[in-house]
């Protein structure tokens, strides 16, 4: 027996839909329009979903994008009459399990609907697996770790909010979500939003949602991120990098729990534990007016400092070894372990990436090295150089700005050479978009010819 919520403005299709998933024992939700999905969505957990791409209020595929933000292993099956291939590829690699045309046979209707229940629940056991072996366990025994798992397990128990500090890639996001999985609300939604990804003029619809017409663009009711994390947490990561007026607003949901959509009169109460990080110094943005004082007391009621791995470098040999069986294991290349002057590398390497260099680095060598034992020379070939680093840091004067572009650049150019220039490969090692990858290698004029 599974939930499962249908979406679509016909009457005709509700019913059939409905009809024949209550025959197969299933509990079925109906909604008519988008507004009254986003609604149920924000409140309830389902296994799967029926959407209608062509809503009268709201875009389908928004109704999809939701519901996978809160509930990323549901099974989504879009319906539509008249849709074209561009758009269920669309719809597929935003999440949707498949594609269905309007009217929809019963047989057809039967066998997706099992199948997609048998992928999602798949789904939720293998990210379980994850969680529990990746996100769920910090890797290290320094005792700066340790005191952070133990501000981790305090906090946790409450619904005090957390302000984590760290440099990029220490490792702040896994600390937020610790929190949120040792808490009460472990299984309400945890909503993450990259404040410095969004911008400016966007922000504030992001967070807060917004009426139909209440801006260019604008065709449908939207809720915005706090609402969908209503009864769970959410996480601002980069928090100084928010407009002061989405502050503004940020610290009137802090003080009263409510706020308006953009655009709308309705006053919305939510009930969330908000979880933020910076890697900025605070308190020189406090001094240049780019962050708030009142806000930062706000959320930091429990103060969390995750250090350089540079300053735990005895946690190196663990997070080494839990990489290597995890990467062995998901990309069944076998069992491989580095040796001594390997890990002696390792662990005088200045990481100015941090954990998440590491895990790249790791992956990396795991994959390209086709020996059992990983050598320093190998470690040597595929890391970018040291060197470089030092240099940068020690005698470019330039922005900030520079310096991360600089260090972007050399990083895309490494990995590039090291899988041949081949620009697919490549997107995949850096984890980011194919077109996203074009895109920063036209910026930086980067030459990819052999």
């Amino acid at each position: 027996m599974a939930k499962v919520l249908i979406v679509d403005d016909e009457p005709n299709i509700l019913k059939v839909l409905s009809q024949i998933l209550q025959d197969e024992e299933h509990i079925v939700y109906e909604a008519a329009d988008g507004a009254s999905a986003q609604d149920f969505i924000a409140k309830n957990d389902i296994d799967l979903a029926f959407i209608d791409l062509w809503l009268p209020d709201i875009d389908g595929l928004e109704i999809l994008e939701q519901l996978k933000n809160i509930q990323p292993d549901v099974a989504v099956i879009m319906i539509s009459g008249h849709a074209s291939i561009d758009v269920a590829v669309k719809a597929t690699k935003m999440g949707a399990y498949d594609f269905m045309e309007k009217p929809p046979a019963y047989d057809r209707i039967v066998t997706i609907a099992r199948n997609a229940l048998e992928t999602a629940l798949l789904r939720k056991e293998n990210r379980s697996l994850k969680d529990s072996s990746e996100d769920g366990e910090m890797i290290g025994s320094s005792s700066a770790l340790q005191e952070i798992k133990e501000t981790i397990d305090r906090a946790a128990a409450t619904n005090a909010r957390v302000f984590i500090t760290g440099p990029n890639g220490s490792g702040k996001e896994l600390v937020a979500k610790a929190i949120y999985k040792r808490s009460k609300r472990k299984g309400r939604p945890f909503v993450k939003v990259n404040c410095a990804a969004i911008p400016d003029e966007l922000i504030e619809s992001e967070l807060f949602g917004h009426e139909k017409g209440s801006f260019t663009g604008a065709v449908g009711k939207r809720l915005g991120k706090f609402e969908t994390a209503h009864g769970g947490s959410i996480f601002l990561d980069e928090i100084c990098d928010m407009s002061l007026s989405a502050q503004a607003k940020v610290l009137r949901v802090l003080q009263e729990s409510e706020f308006e959509r953009v655009g709308g009169n309705e006053t919305i109460k939510v009930d969330v534990r908000v979880i933020a990080a910076t890697n900025v110094d605070v308190e020189k943005a406090i001094e240049e007016n780019r962050f708030r004082e009142d806000l930062y007391y706000r959320l930091n009621v429990i103060p969390i400092y995750v250090p350089p791995l540079s300053e735990r470098s005895c946690d190196i040999p663990l997070l080494v070894d839990h990489y290597l069986t995890m990467f062995s294991k998901e990309h069944g290349i076998g069992e491989k372990r580095i040796d001594e002057k390997g890990m002696s590398f390792l662990k005088n390497y200045p990481w100015p990436g941090n954990v998440r260099q590491l895990k790249n680095i790791i992956e990396r060598v795991a994959i390209m090295v086709s020996r059992d034992i990983i050598t320093d020379v190998d470690i040597e070939h595929y890391i970018e150089s040291a060197d470089s680093f030092t240099d940068l840091s020690l005698t470019d004067k330039s922005s900030l700005k520079k310096a991360k572009e600089q260090f972007e650049k050399e990083f895309i150019t490494k990995t590039l050479q090291s899988l041949n220039m081949n620009v697919t490969l490549t997107a995949k090692e850096l984890g980011i978009e194919r077109t996203n990858l074009h895109r920063k290698i036209k910026q930086y004029n980067i030459d990819t010819s052999r």
